[in-house]
């Protein structure tokens, strides 16, 4: 008689008690993907993950100031390397996990040269995430910078709190461009890729998770750490547009 695989909800109430909801902190443009695989994960588990997502500056800024969280997802490897520089990391728990496209967004479908975009953009104004904190804007920053396009640009910049409030502000058409990840422009209907930003145009964007030391429940945050890397949340991911790095 063939016995049916243990499905990961099944294998988990049975290896382990009762888990607190542990505290996630993620990069904004996780969002979307990541709001719809803890919903899985709560539904096969119990275990419903609650999920803080800002600016990956923002984020680190609040662990290094001792904020109650199990886990940190970034979207820079530079702000992992303060946090776990500062040993709030929970050692052999940290990997590179997805990685990323720059591409430049708009409102209307119309294709535009990058070279082209100072001219495009006339006195109006381009979204990007903050500048020294949030990730995409330091991505976008960087790509423009190498295409000799950022002191044209730079006046002209709005910064936002995040990659997903840049990506609400040319949604509603209060700027006419912006600067987001590939995976934010497939989450908003309302947006068009109008470029996709150069390879070697900017730092490779790789976003590492670790577990966390003082976090308030390290075994619900590991049950959704292992979750994150089975076969039906990778699928999620990719479906997202985020390419898989840690298997």
């Amino acid at each position: 008689m063939r016995i049916a695989p243990l499905s990961f909800g099944l294998m988990l109430a049975l290896s382990t008690p009762v888990l607190a909801d542990p505290v996630i902190f993620a990069a904004a443009s996780l969002k979307t993907a990541l709001d719809e695989i803890a919903t899985d994960f709560t539904a096969e588990s119990g275990v419903k993950p609650l999920i803080s997502y800002d600016g990956s500056g923002a984020l680190a800024k609040q662990i290094l100031a001792d904020a109650p969280a199990d886990m940190f997802i970034s979207a820079a490897t530079d702000w992992m390397d303060q946090v776990e520089k500062a040993e709030y990391i929970l050692p052999g728990t940290r990997e590179d996990f997805l990685g990323n496209t720059l591409v430049l967004i708009s409102d209307k479908a119309d294709p535009v040269e990058i070279a082209d975009l100072p001219e495009k953009l006339g006195s109006e104004h381009i979204a990007m995430g903050l500048l020294d904190s949030v990730p995409a804007g330091q991505y976008g920053k960087a790509a423009l910078t190498h295409l000799g396009l950022w002191d044209k640009i730079e006046p002209q910049v709005a910064q936002a709190q995040n990659v997903r409030a840049a990506l609400a502000l040319v949604a509603s058409g209060e700027a006419p461009y912006g600067i987001v990840y590939k995976t934010d422009a497939a989450a908003e209907p309302k947006v068009h890729v109008v470029a996709t930003f150069p390879e070697g145009s900017y730092p490779a964007i790789t976003y590492p998770i670790a577990l966390l030391k003082a976090g308030p429940d390290a075994e619900g945050a590991k049950a959704f750490y292992d979750y994150l890397t089975t076969p039906k949340a990778t699928a999620l991911l990719e479906q997202q547009g985020f390419e898989i790095l840690k298997k």
